[in-house]
């Protein structure tokens, strides 16, 4: 039997901080992602809210565990630490991600 590349929706990528920034709906052509602990969910079909001018924009591009475990849209707490965050955050920020992974696919990683 002859084998088959595996096919490209199930390689996962793996981006950078600043190459995941590419990805923040600000250039129509490629999609938007959002990570949530380091995993880069494709969000495009959320294009109103993760989009530009979307509710939650300030997402798009970036790792934002903080802000979603701080249900905050502060700039600041948009980022990938998880550092100080309480118990009941942690919970909040489980949950998010799992709204994700029901709802969005999974391209990858980031990576430092």
């Amino acid at each position: 039997m002859p084998t088959h590349p595996p096919s490209l929706s199930k390689v996962k990528m793996e981006l950078t901080a600043d190459e995941l920034k590419a990805y923040d709906g600000s250039d129509p052509s490629k999609p938007i992602y959002v990570a949530i602990k380091g995993r880069i969910f494709d969000v495009s079909a959320g294009n109103s809210f993760y989009g530009p001018g979307g509710p939650y924009c300030m997402f798009a591009g970036k790792d934002a565990s903080r802000a979603l475990a701080k249900m905050s849209k502060n700039e600041e707490d948009v980022s990938p630490s998880l550092d100080g965050l309480s118990e009941k955050e942690m919970a909040v920020l489980n949950d998010w991600e799992t709204k994700f992974e029901a709802k969005y696919s999974i391209v990858g990683n980031v990576i430092s």
